[in-house]
């Protein structure tokens, strides 16, 4: 399976709701619920979990991922990713990766390579 970068920077191909979903697997997607309700102290449940990544247009997505700005900001550019957006790094994207290195990483390491 290629790699799906998320606008953010995230890779949707290694989150554990994306890896549930593409497997349909009810008792990975419980354990995400799991996790995801204590880590970000809200209730959600099993069927909460559906998610084809961000890049996707079938409309299955978790929980913020819908209404994200980001995202949103993304597709209105018609960007691939962030990455190759010409106001990079945004206000709300350095916002965002102060939270999430990780994603900034990615973005760098492609924004580097373009």
């Amino acid at each position: 399976m290629d790699k799906m970068i998320a606008f953010c920077g995230i890779t949707c191909t290694e989150c554990p709701a994306f890896l549930a979903t593409q497997k349909d697997d009810d008792d990975e997607r419980k354990k995400v619920a799991e996790m995801w309700s204590k880590q970000f102290n809200a209730k959600i449940e099993l069927k909460d979990i559906n998610c084809d990544g961000c890049l996707s247009e079938s409309g299955r997505l978790v929980g913020y991922c819908r209404i994200c700005e980001i995202r949103k900001c993304g597709q209105e550019k018609v960007v691939k990713n962030c990455a190759y957006c010409a106001d990079y790094a945004c206000e709300k994207l350095s916002k965002f990766h102060k939270e999430a290195p990780d994603a900034k990483n990615t973005l760098e390491g492609i924004r580097g390579n373009i």
